[in-house]
């Protein structure tokens, strides 16, 4: 079954998670895919802040909109309106899981994974906060090849 929602998460909210949520909503748009998409970020440091500076040049270079993103924290909630969260790392993937706890009437249907699932290596999505913009490319790059290994399983 094909899920309907997916929530991508990274630690600040403003580098990794908002550049997936940007990517796969324009392939989804281009698929004519109706699913449900956000992003958020393990740590409160950036609540309502715009993605990094970095991640909306790189974005609006290779076609995608991050300008009317705004950070915000994963919730208990999301684990009850999203049927798939996708962490961008192993450490991601862990405060996820510590925060599933928490999440009583969690259905088991949903699922939470690493997005590095999708890589054809299962490369985690690294994060360019403390590089440079080739980091930001480097990361736009992985982000648009595991999104097309993501929606390719749509296709099977």
């Amino acid at each position: 079954m094909k899920p309907k929602s997916a929530l991508f998460v990274c630690l600040g909210n403003i580098c990794r998670s908002p550049s997936a949520e940007a990517i796969m909503r324009q392939k989804c748009q281009e698929a004519q895919l109706d699913i449900r998409l956000d992003s958020a970020g393990t740590a409160a440091f950036h609540i309502n802040e715009s993605p990094d500076d970095r991640a909306i040049q790189v974005g609006r270079g290779l076609g995608y909109d991050l300008s009317t993103l705004k950070a915000r924290q994963v919730s208990v909630e999301d684990f009850y309106e999203f049927e798939m969260i996708f962490a961008m790392d192993k450490n991601n993937l862990k405060d996820l899981k510590t925060l599933h706890a928490r999440a009583v009437l969690y259905a088991d249907n949903r699922k939470v994974a690493t997005l590095g699932l999708f890589d054809p290596q299962g490369k985690a999505v690294a994060d360019p906060y403390y590089g440079d913009i080739k980091d930001f490319l480097a990361m736009f790059e992985h982000l648009e090849s595991i999104a097309d290994g993501y929606l390719a399983t749509w296709q099977a």
